[in-house]
């Protein structure tokens, strides 16, 4: 293929900038890292709108890091109350809303930001269990995702604390909680995690330090390897077609286009789109309904008073769902200890999809009856957990939670048999449109 010539250098015009390119050119890899992920990386030339949110994702991430930048600039992780008896932290928070210029923009395009870093990456996982992205040669490439998903959750829930709201401190509460039904380990961890033996000014801290440094060059570092990875075995398309099968006299993927200026022109309209959308709701509806920022985080933090209900944001909701959906004690373990168990294993659990499915088609275009009907009742039932999720427990949700925690499992343990024995319609062997 053209893009292993990416090692040629750029060969200057004669002018100022010409020299000025050719020397950096000899001194960096920037002709072949343009040429290699770029100019001549062969993409699908049957991309559809489900391939918007992979570079939606990178862009949300940049909005998500720009404002970070200067919120940090005004905010103080300090949970000592000051003169007017609130908490330094709640109170820098009203600082930059209230007084720093812009700063009421900078702060609801980050919550907002974090809402839609999560729509975004859900639709992608999606589009990948659509068209069996996660299929090989490109298992790698899902555990990456996988991976990113984890870090994202983690970064999610550490900075939720940091505005030091009645639900930010509850809701961590809860959830550290969690980690000492782990038998042996459980309650030392749990210290651990918050640095004292109550969610406090310690937590507050490291949650900050985390929030900041070391959680997000762990997600930049992921999301590298995610593309690079990407890069180096090519993207998949809505056919679940290789189109490295089929190259010209010259190595080039003859159902393939480079992806500049093709698909970066391309991107370049969904990117406007969710600029509207987004700009729609950071202008008009910064709260989301309640379900961006709840009401109670608009109160500071007050260990003496617990809110009449304490759940975490919404896209946390479908797993804590299935957390609450484990009710009974096994093996003489506590059920919270199974439940967290539940919990993490919903997650893991999505990381294993390329060897659960046995299909001979990648693609949902060409997959059977029963494969459709399963992933149908399967995002029913998440829709249904993320909602639940959000209301305060009561036996009907219980119920449901169960049923459809059964039904999420039940789609990934038993995808090895149905996926196998799914009537599947003829792959082509050439792209289609």
């Amino acid at each position: 293929m053209a893009s292993n010539s990416g090692y040629e250098k750029y060969k200057s015009d004669g002018s100022l900038l010409g020299n000025v390119l050719e020397w950096f050119d000899a001194r960096f890899p920037a002709t072949s890292l343009w040429r290699g992920h770029l100019a001549e990386y062969y993409a699908p030339k049957n991309f559809n709108f489900w391939y918007f949110f992979g570079s939606l994702a990178i862009v949300v991430l940049a909005i998500q890091l720009t404002t970070g930048i200067f919120l940090v600039m005004f905010y103080k992780p300090d949970a000592a109350l000051n003169a007017n008896g609130v908490p330094a932290a709640f109170a820098s928070v009203e600082y930059i809303m209230r007084d720093v210029n812009w700063g009421w923009l900078i702060r609801y395009m980050h919550s907002t930001g974090a809402s839609a870093f999560f729509i975004v990456v859900y639709l992608h996982m999606f589009r990948g269990m659509l068209y069996g992205s996660y299929r090989k040669p490109r298992e790698l490439i899902w555990v990456f995702g996988v991976l990113i998903f984890l870090v994202l959750m983690a970064e999610a829930f550490m900075g939720y604390l940091l505005p030091w709201g009645q639900m930010s401190f509850w809701g961590a509460q809860v959830i550290v909680n969690l980690f000492s039904a782990i038998p042996l380990i459980g309650d030392p961890l749990s210290l651990w995690i918050r640095g004292d033996y109550v969610i406090g000014d310690a937590t507050l801290n490291r949650f900050f330090s985390f929030h900041v440094i070391a959680v997000p060059l762990a997600l930049l570092g992921l999301v590298a390897a995610h593309v690079m990875a990407l890069h180096e075995v090519g993207s998949n398309n809505p056919d679940g077609i290789e189109i490295k099968e089929h190259l010209d006299e010259k190595g080039i993927p003859l159902d393939g286009v480079p992806f500049h200026p093709y698909y970066t022109v391309k991107d370049i309209v969904g990117v406007v789109v969710f600029a509207i959308v987004f700009a729609g709701v950071v202008f008009f509806a910064p709260e989301g309904g309640g379900y961006f920022l709840e009401y109670n985080n608009f109160f500071p933090a007050d260990p003496l008073k617990t809110p009449p209900h304490i759940a975490p944001v919404w896209y946390f909701t479908p797993f804590y769902s299935i957390l609450r959906a484990v009710v009974w004690p096994i093996f003489g373990i506590d059920a919270k200890f199974w439940g967290v168990v539940a919990m993490g294993a919903s997650v893991m659990i999505i990381a294993f999809l390329p060897w659960l499915d046995r299909s001979p088609a990648k693609s949902i275009r060409y997959r059977g009856p029963i494969y459709k009907s399963f992933l149908a009742v399967f995002v029913v039932a998440f829709l249904t957990l993320g909602y639940l999720g959000t209301q305060p427990p009561s036996p009907a949700s219980e119920l449901i939670s169960q049923i459809c925690s059964l039904i999420y499992f039940g789609f990934f343990l038993a995808m090895p048999w149905y996926s196998k024995i799914d009537k599947c319609k003829p792959v082509p062997e050439r792209v289609t449109f």
